[in-house]
């Protein structure tokens, strides 16, 4: 059921998503926050004024992250943006994830906290092997909480098990339309390389998030992409 903040219960609803690749994970996710999202006002943050629709707390699993293609798509009958696509993902990975230079507009990039965690893991597993659970890749800082838009990718912990390479990663708010597609094939490639430094095979991607959220102007972009009406309050139907 589709909620908003004069819901009756204060009760929150966590939401497991079993994921075959990154398309059909994003798939599920739209499909799923029409059912179990809440719908609130931002009052504070990235589009202040207007209304997201938001899980309590989600946590995906996808079983199979490398499998081509790492975006997903829109079918040509269905007239809505692309969330993204491949050339766009390779260059977050590049110039965003990979690399340590900042524009000068930016307060921080991700990849001036990545790449320096990357070495230390690949670092920490060639030299003490794989069974450790020390190799975790910190993004976030404390003194993030004063920046005007701290960062949403949090961590990326890492685990080897059976000659595979794990992620599990933590966003505190997560765009499910505009970001995550781009998001998880960025770290997906991240993870690619990793496993490729150590010669080990490509393993799981777990998320979670207690913000994966779709905004307002978004709504009916999902509701023609899942190819189904939600007519019940507060959710745009």
């Amino acid at each position: 059921m589709t909620r908003s903040n004069d819901h009756e219960t204060s009760e929150l609803v966590p939401v497991v998503i079993n994921a075959f690749d990154l398309p059909d994970a994003w798939f599920q996710l739209l499909y799923k926050i029409f059912d179990h999202g809440r719908v609130y006002p931002v009052e504070r943050g990235s589009f202040a004024g207007t209304r997201r629709l938001e899980f309590d707390f989600m946590v995906l699993r996808v079983e199979t992250p490398k499998k081509r293609p790492l975006v997903p798509d829109i079918p040509p009958d269905i007239s809505v943006p692309v969330p993204s696509d491949i050339g766009y993902a390779e260059e977050y990975f590049a110039r965003y994830l990979m690399s340590t230079e900042r524009a000068e507009n930016e307060q921080y990039t991700y990849g001036e906290r990545i790449v320096p965690g990357v070495e230390k893991v690949l670092e920490i597993y060639r030299r003490d092997g794989f069974g450790t659970n020390q190799a975790c890749i910190e993004v976030a800082r404390p003194e993030d909480i004063d920046l005007e838009d701290p960062p949403c990718l949090r961590l990326v912990d890492t685990r080897i098990r059976d000659g595979r390479l794990h992620f599990y990663v933590y966003f505190r708010s997560w765009d499910l339309w505009g970001g995550l597609p781009t998001n998880l094939a960025g770290l997906q490639l991240v993870k690619e390389y990793i496993a490729s430094e150590l010669g080990v095979e490509d393993g799981m991607i777990t998320a979670c998030s207690k913000g994966l959220h779709l905004y307002e102007y978004t709504w009916e972009w999902a509701k023609q992409r899942i190819r189904k009406r939600f007519d019940k309050p507060g959710a745009g139907g």
